[in-house]
């Protein structure tokens, strides 16, 4: 799998223990973390824990997963990627995030679409999903800009924090990217 993109302001590259200082500062932020399904780091221990594991499902070939660094500061400002990849139906889970002072920018949608492009027209993928705290409303108005389709709400899905959440279940394939602009 390719483990280096590049888009107008952002340099994608595979995850590496070296970006454990940098992700553990963005991961153990609690506004970055209250959707995500862990809880905020308290230990740059943590976030060294998270790559190796994220680095074996790569090599399982399971997932992927990407630091996002932006290109004119060289700064890691979050991560992105897919968190399953199901070879056998060709379809994968979409999963981001960003340090909270590059919210609302661009970049989460830049990256994104490198990503969707990456998954449609080099590995042959034909369905993206995410799944989504209904809550989450930036993350919600991010994939709707991508022209994901709501497919529906996932009732009780998963625990956090020990309680049932309900997750929204948003597609998008490789028909519909092929009918919409490519987001660079």
């Amino acid at each position: 799998m390719i483990t280096t993109l590049r888009t107008n302001r952002l340099l994608l590259r595979k995850i590496s223990v070296n970006d454990s200082s940098m992700l553990f500062r963005i991961w153990s932020d609690p506004e970055v973390t209250k959707f995500m399904n862990i809880s905020s780091f308290t230990d740059e221990n943590q976030a060294v824990e998270m790559i190796q594991f994220l680095n074996q499902l790569y090599k399982d070939n399971q997932a992927i997963r990407y630091s996002i660094i932006e290109l004119s500061t060289n700064h890691i400002i979050g991560t992105c990627g897919f968190n399953s990849i199901d070879q056998e139906n060709n379809k994968a889970e979409i999963g981001y995030e960003l340090a909270k002072e590059f919210w609302g920018k661009g970049y989460a949608k830049e990256a994104i679409s490198k990503l969707l492009q990456l998954a449609f027209q080099s590995i042959n993928l034909n369905r993206i999903e995410a799944k989504i705290d209904p809550d989450n409303l930036n993350s919600i108005s991010l994939i709707e800009k991508l022209q994901f389709t709501f497919e529906g709400t996932l009732r009780q899905y998963e625990k956090d924090d020990g309680k049932y959440i309900d997750l929204n279940l948003y597609s998008k394939r490789r028909s519909d990217h092929l009918k919409s602009p490519i987001f660079e």
